[in-house]
């Protein structure tokens, strides 16, 4: 926190009188000043603390490298190395060392503004280019709070150091010697104190000391000068490769400085083995073959259980070793429900480090991730007295559970975490840097609005600069899809088809017009369940599908008294920890159906669309509302996914849906019309020929037309406001919370957990992932319908509503919602 400007501009008559002498502390020597109040015997000295972090720059070079745009900066990495030494320097004020004491008093001013001050006499003795100096200067300033406000001047972040420092700041005062409650004044730091911290620094550049001069600035004026040429620089746009390499270095800094204070080392090991497709366990598929031969982009398409993660994996093991550095892997999947399956597969099925039972795999998405993150850039700078020793604890835990996710090769993720980086500014740059020589693999990428679509075209674009590679999976996306991604990336996109016929005939393909709620259509799927098959329904919002479930659960369970998981059903709105559970219920009840097994299952599974993704899933029948084909031919792959079923291709239903909500009314009826026109022509099997006439039909309308100018548009708007680069110090945080709103939805908490939220969150022992299994997502469009409100001590909307582990979440009185 700054100096207050109301209270300079008060003037001096509010001052308590001042000693004539200045107070002066205990002796202080450089190996007795800190830079944490951790650990609490034998807190972190600040020379120890900036080798830590120059240290750790060094492992983010090591897995970075010279990668895309950096290698266009030749001395990058020596600028951030400066940086690293120099970013907390300012911590040597006596008012900061009192304020991480023990209930020690709270300073008042940042100390990454004086730190500004040893930026310029350093560069000044060690002989850098004003340019350094100023990029330097940008990086030690801007590690904790943005420079400038936003444009609109609304922040939702905490107050930008031009906000903090300005006209009204008595710059002496803040930094030079401070009023002390007794009268007298505090000098902030000694002249013997300052000394022997530039011999040190001297040291660490390989340089002289800055000669001692009469009449020299003091700290304070060169603070405020180097901070006002800051300010002034970075007012104005630069240009925009200038402001990616900034934004960059900065993410470096900060990543640095985050995991050196969480003693925190970024992994080398890569749970993905070079020579993963070799490790096939069997003949592998022709288009896995392509995939692992391909070099650079890869777009895949492949029905539904023929090996599309497999294939990827193979192509991105064919990628480590092409690429410089240590090449980080980032998996993303449209929906966060589906994220945890997808991590718990990684984690059993690729490489272990040594020493480890399985694979470390991360894991970043929503409110749990967005804390962690948050609460990450905070500095340990102290807490009033009575909460430090608790409040402290709990921030180096919480930095510590942060740094993990940085630290991991692998991470499982939806977008919206990564274009946060890109967004969010000077706070989430950390993100952004962690994208640059990567990996990126989006999974079902066809799940998506055109908008968001659009900016994740925009964001591959970004990555190509970063010189990271894309590979996009999916078994539907139609050619407009296809020659988007092609146009937005620079490199050549290599397209990969799986051959006709690699998967057998699953299906035979039934429409009805009548709605799948009507008694006709459950009274088919309970004769189902009566004949022992298992039977999958898929309805497009969860109060429909929370409606089916209570009429058919009752049948199920009458055929399997004895069986706990005759029925279930699985939606988004469940908390954290019951979906877990549920998805292990799943996968354990209706694994892939083995070659030699003959047996009918039985059980029922309801669902909305989040089970497309993920769950490798394989029901005996399916019934399903109509939907976009991409969702279609999804729900089809959970249905006698790999072929097996002794019956041989097995009855897909197609019901009309009443409503075209989630979806567009125009996508729904382009593709009620394409499968009509399919089943019409004489096809029913929902082959992957099938598929693509599907998909040709559906996107060669007016509605499809649009959905491409729709796309186009998005990217090309997102890429001009958001991934221009021409502003890179200013505050975004409104911009992301916007994107958050459209993007990825919010978590929120039920009311009877609100106790058990505060306890596993507050106290001694508090940490945001002892609560996540509390979490529900919500898209916020809905919050309203569950009369949710936003918590400020909690830091978390609590939604109200009935809750059941076997049914999630239901409104207060019954509402028609979607999703």
């Amino acid at each position: 926190m700054a100096a207050d400007p109301v209270r300079h501009a008060a003037g001096a008559g509010a001052r308590p009188p001042r000693s004539s002498a200045p107070h002066r502390p205990a002796p202080r020597t450089l190996t007795g000043v800190r830079a944490k109040s951790r650990p609490k015997e034998d807190p972190e000295r600040l020379t120890t603390h900036s080798l830590v972090v120059r240290d750790t720059v060094a492992q983010i070079e090591a897995r970075v490298a010279n990668a895309g745009v950096i290698a266009s900066e030749p001395r990058f990495w020596t600028q951030v190395r400066h940086a690293a030494l120099l970013h907390d320097t300012g911590k040597i004020a006596e008012g900061f060392q009192r304020q991480i004491s023990p209930g020690g008093p709270v300073w008042g001013q940042r100390h990454e503004v004086l730190s500004l001050a040893y930026v310029d006499l350093l560069a000044t003795a060690a002989g850098w280019s004003d340019a350094e100096r100023l990029l330097v200067g940008a990086l030690v300033a801007t590690h904790h709070r943005a420079l400038h406000p936003s444009a609109s001047g609304v922040s939702l972040g905490k107050a930008s150091l031009a906000q903090l420092y300005n006209a009204q700041t008595d710059w002496a005062e803040a930094f030079t010697r401070t009023p002390a409650p007794d009268g007298t004044e505090i000098v902030q730091v000694p002249r013997t104190l300052h000394r022997e911290l530039l011999a040190w620094l001297a040291g660490a550049f390989a340089a002289d000391p800055p000669p001692s001069t009469p009449g020299e600035p003091t700290l304070a004026d060169r603070a405020r000068a180097l901070l006002e040429r800051l300010l002034k620089t970075w007012q104005e746009p630069v240009n925009p490769e200038h402001g990616l390499l900034t934004v960059l270095a900065q993410g470096a800094l900060t990543l640095a400085d985050r995991a050196g204070s969480a003693h925190t080392r970024l992994q080398t090991h890569m749970p993905l083995p070079a020579d993963y497709f070799a490790r096939f366990p069997y003949a592998p598929h022709p288009h896995q073959e392509r995939a692992a031969r391909t070099e650079g982009h890869l777009i895949l398409v492949a029905p539904t259980g023929s090996g599309k993660t497999e294939g990827g994996l193979a192509w991105a093991a064919r990628q480590l070793a092409a690429m410089p550095g240590l090449p980080r892997l980032v998996w993303t999947l449209p929906y966060r429900a589906s994220l945890n399956a997808a991590r718990v597969r990684f984690q059993h099925t690729l490489t272990p480090a040594v020493g480890e039972r399985t694979a470390d795999i991360g894991l970043l998405h929503g409110t749990v991730a967005h804390t962690l993150l948050t609460q990450a850039v905070e500095d340990d700078c102290g807490l009033p007295s009575g909460s430090a020793t608790a409040g402290q604890a709990r921030k180096a835990r919480v930095r510590a559970d942060a740094m993990r996710l940085f630290a991991q090769r692998m991470r499982v993720s939806t977008p919206h975490q990564l274009l946060r980086g890109a967004v969010a500014g000077p706070a989430f740059s950390s993100v952004l840097l962690e994208q640059a020589n990567s990996l990126f693999v989006l999974d079902e990428l066809h799940a998506y609005e055109p908008e968001i679509f659009g900016r994740l075209c925009a964001a591959m674009r970004l990555w190509e600069r970063l010189g990271s590679r894309v590979a996009v999976l999916s078994a539907t996306l139609s050619p407009r899809m296809t020659a988007l991604i092609d146009d937005s990336l620079t490199r050549p996109v290599t397209c990969h088809r799986a051959p006709p016929g690699t998967s057998p005939a699953r299906h035979r393909l039934v429409l009805d017009d009548t709605p799948l709620t009507e008694p006709g259509a459950l009274d088919r799927v309970r004769d189902w369940i009566g004949q022992g098959h298992s039977v999958l329904v898929v309805v497009n919002t969860v109060a429909t599908a929370q409606r089916v479930f209570a009429a058919l659960a009752g049948d199920a369970r009458a055929v399997a008294p004895n069986d706990p998981y005759a029925a279930l059903l699985l939606h988004s709105r469940f908390k954290n920890r019951d979906r877990d559970l549920l998805e292990r219920a799943l996968l354990t009840r209706h694994p892939e159906r083995r070659p030699a097994e003959r047996t009918r299952r039985g059980g029922l599974v309801v669902a909305t669309q989040t089970v497309e993704v993920s769950l490798q899933l394989d029901l005996d029948r399916g019934v399903v509302e109509a939907a976009p084909v991409e969702a279609v031919a999804q729900r089809a792959g959970r249905v006698n996914r790999r072929g097996r079923h002794p019956d041989g291709p097995v009855e897909f239903r197609v019901h009309r849906a009443h409503s075209h909500r989630p979806y567009e009314a125009g996508a729904m009826d382009a593709a009620w019309d394409a499968l009509t026109h399919l089943v019409a022509e004489g096809a029913d099997t929902l082959s992957e020929q099938d598929i693509d006439r599907l998909l040709e039909r559906a996107y060669a309308t007016e509605w499809g037309e649009q959905w491409e100018e729709t796309a186009r548009k998005a990217r090309d708007e997102f890429e001009a406001t958001f991934l221009t680069f021409t502003d890179p110090l200013h505050d975004r945080s409104e911009f992301a919370h916007a994107l958050g709103e459209k993007f990825d939805g919010v978590d929120v908490i039920h009311r009877d957990d609100v106790d058990e939220y505060r306890a596993r969150t507050s106290g001694r022992n508090g940490d945001p992932l002892l609560a996540a299994g509390l979490l529900i997502p919500l898209r916020y469009q809905v919050l309203k319908t569950f009369d949710a409100h936003y918590d400020r001590d909690l830091r978390v909307h609590v939604a109200d509503g009935v809750y059941d582990p076997a049914t999630g979440l239901m409104p207060p009185a019954e509402r028609e919602t979607i999703l």
